[in-house]
């Protein structure tokens, strides 16, 4: 038996009890099964949106675990901890850092980025470029010493 079921019993026993509404013990008893009747429809109400809510949550879910499979295709999902791993991680491969000097946020980038000479800053869209040839004449005139 739900609660708006219940209310109406409690309704039902008072009609049944043939209470007197014109004395104020009365008027009282059923002022309260009044309110416990808009509370419990109010009550429905909630429950009923509250599934509408969660029906349209797991239909976002849904579709965002689609978005995920394209997106990150190449990752599987760790059924212990729910951590993505990347299969294809080179853990021998290098990481850079940089700061983007138009918005001052830091960069990181794989050594194939670096090696294209440029990347651009996902925070604010700008090119920065890389100019390695200074670095390899550093590294040639480290290894002659």
């Amino acid at each position: 038996m739900n609660i708006t079921e219940k209310v109406a019993y409690l309704k039902g026993l008072a009609e049944g009890m043939e209470l007197n509404t014109e004395k104020r013990e009365g008027k009282l008893l059923g002022a309260i099964i009044d309110v416990l009747e808009d509370m419990a429809l109010e009550l429905e109400d909630m429950q009923s949106a509250q599934e509408e809510l969660a029906d349209g949550l797991d239909a976002v879910s849904d579709d965002l675990e689609d978005v995920e499979d394209l997106v990150f295709g190449d990752f599987d999902e760790d059924e212990e901890d729910g951590d993505y791993v990347y299969d294809d991680l080179n853990e021998d491969e290098d990481c850079y850092a940089t700061t983007c000097p138009t918005c001052e946020e830091t960069i990181y980038f794989d050594e194939s980025i670096l090696e294209d000479g440029e990347v651009i800053c996902p925070n604010c869209g700008e090119r920065l470029e890389f100019d390695l040839d200074s670095l390899e004449e550093d590294e040639t005139e480290s290894e002659e010493e």
